[in-house]
Formats: structure tokens, sequence, C-alpha cells
């Protein structure tokens, strides 16, 4: 017969094994990937000397105020990230923990994976260019636009680069800029319809955003909660479902009339 343990010892027995895997945890990697406030670029300017949009074969306008696109930084899919961090994350609004699945879902090597990001850039630039055209009633065959924005990747920027075409071809559609010389932020993809789909990180994004002098924030309509959720001091959140509300809200903004928001 096993002798009977009195209730400290039993519970002190008990918890060695949840003790251990508290232990192993605090040095194992785990699969999450730490992301914060990356960088913002205004799509009506230049990157590295050259323009973001470049048009041949219709006139474009001069512009004022920025379309800014905005960015997460994440570390990478093979970084360690151990319970520290987690928990640092988890308590900073400048800071999110992310499964690593959500951010890097393809899988695969580092180069793969940015092999995979640039592709997606690129399918991104080209529905943004349709989107624009489209929403213009232009053909692109008679219409030449380039998109050149380095050291970025993934779908996110479509909607402000076809904001950015249609705000260096047509403004406002009135004589005026789209941005009402202020400086707007946000982020989205776009289809070639002009349809607008949620992305991730968007509360870093906002805090990127404000950080770099935006005001207004265009947010895909579905992730307004998210958007929300630290949404720094002075920011204005504006929700979009396609590059037409997009324009409309704007327009609206700048005449000083009613503005959905979130």
């Amino acid at each position: 017969m096993l002798p009977r343990l009195s209730r400290p010892r039993a519970l002190a027995l008990c918890a060695l094994p949840v003790l251990a895997l508290f232990g192993v945890a605090a040095f194992a990697p785990l699969p999450f990937t730490l992301a914060q406030p990356g960088s913002t670029a205004n799509v009506l300017g230049d990157d590295h000397g050259t323009p973001v949009i470049s048009i041949k074969g219709a006139p474009t306008r001069p512009t004022r105020g920025e379309l800014r696109m905005t960015t997460i930084l994440a570390t990478g899919p093979t970084a360690d990230v151990g319970i520290g961090d987690v928990i640092d994350g988890w308590f900073r609004t400048d800071r999110a923990v992310l499964p690593r699945d959500s951010v890097y879902p393809t899988g695969g090597s580092e180069k793969e994976i940015e092999k995979h990001n640039l592709d997606d850039m690129r399918k991104s630039q080209d529905s943004a260019v349709d989107a624009a055209l489209n929403y213009l009633g232009k053909k692109p065959g008679s219409v030449d636009v380039t998109l050149s924005l380095a050291d970025v990747g993934g779908p996110s920027a479509g909607l402000f680069f076809a904001l950015g075409i249609v705000d260096k071809l047509d403004g406002d559609g009135s004589g005026g800029d789209l941005t009402g010389g202020r400086t707007i932020a946000g982020t989205g993809t776009i289809g070639a319809d002009g349809a607008v789909g949620a992305v991730g990180g968007v509360s870093l994004k906002t805090q990127a955003a404000r950080r770099d002098g935006a005001t207004v924030f265009l947010v895909p309509k579905a992730e307004c909660r998210e958007a929300g959720a630290e949404l720094p001091e002075g920011m204005r959140l504006i929700p979009v479902t396609t590059l037409k509300s997009a324009v409309s809200s704007l327009r609206a903004l700048e005449q000083g009339h009613k503005v959905p928001s979130c």
C-alpha cells in the first residue's frame, strides 16, 4: 500500500510538471511573430529619386498633400520568439503578437517568402492600375502607368496606388486634390473591379501613419473595430469598401460634407 501524501505535498508534486513546462517554454522558440509599426510611403512622391507613380499617354496634374501607404515591421519567419517576447508584446500597444502562419502563410525559406511577397506586390500594382483606369473610364492600352516602390512586399498598398493614379489623372474631378492638401494614410488590397479587401496589422499601421503626420486613415470597413482598438489621438478613421467609396469619402472630406466613420 502506497503512503498517503499530505495535501501541500501532493499539490507541490502536481505543480512540478507544470513548472517544468514553463521552464521549457521560457527557453523554447514559439510559433509567433512580433510586429510593430513600419514605414510609410507617399505614393504621390518619389522613392529613391524615382516617382512612385509615372504616367504616359495622358496629361497629369500637380498634386498637393500626401497619400501614404502603410506597413508593419515583423520578425522574420525563422526568428526565435520566446515567451518573454510574447508577454512583452501582449502588454505593449506598439507591438503585436501574431501567429507566424498568419504573417507567413506560404512557409518556405526567407528567400521564397520574399519572392512570394514581391509577386503579390506586382499583382497588386497591376490590379491598382486596372481599378484606377476602369474607375476613370480610360483604356490601359492608351495610358501607360508604371509603379515603383522598393523594399515593400505584399498586396496591402493596392488601394493607395489606385488613389494616387486617380489623383494624378483627375484629382477630385473638379480641379482640386483628393487629399485637400492633407496627409491621408491607409491600407487595403484592391481588385481590378475596385473592391477593397482586408489586410493585417491595421492597429499598428494607424500608429505608423500618425507618426508620419497623417490625420486621416482609410481602412477596409471589415477592419474598423481592429483599427480603432489602439487609435492614436488626432486620427480620423474612414471605412471604405471600394475605390469609388474611397474617392467619394475624400471628396466629401475636402468639401466639408458628411463623411462615413467607423
